[in-house]
């Protein structure tokens, strides 16, 4: 099965702010999981809605993943789908967007980066 060739990672803005610096180490859940929680772009509108309800002034960073190589692992997470996870800190160099994070009318999370 083929892999997108890029993820997302939500951001608030002292992260994107970290990042914007260099390198992204990761959020605290992200650090106590051992790696950085990354989304496909058909999973945005489900991660955001579930571990970042209500929260405003996010960020949404596209993440080139063959920046990354081996780094990045497909694994099981929520209802058993496979989700990309960081085993590294997020270099701004695999970033190719950074932008707030926007809905589309329907609620969707608008994803309006590169992907397949």
């Amino acid at each position: 099965m083929s892999r997108p060739a890029f993820a997302y990672k939500v951001l608030t803005s002292d992260e994107a702010a970290e990042l914007q610096q260099g390198t992204f180490a990761g959020s605290a859940v992200d650090r106590t999981d051992g790696y950085i929680h990354l989304s496909a772009a058909d999973q945005l509108t489900g991660t955001v809605d579930r571990h970042f309800a209500g929260q405003q002034d996010l960020w949404l960073a596209c993440v080139d993943l063959t920046a990354l190589g081996e780094a990045v692992r497909w694994e099981e997470s929520r209802g058993g789908a496979l989700f990309p996870h960081l085993y590294a800190s997020l270099p701004l160099g695999a970033v190719v967007a950074l932008a707030p994070l926007e809905r589309a009318a329907d609620g969707r999370v608008k994803a309006p980066f590169p992907d397949e």
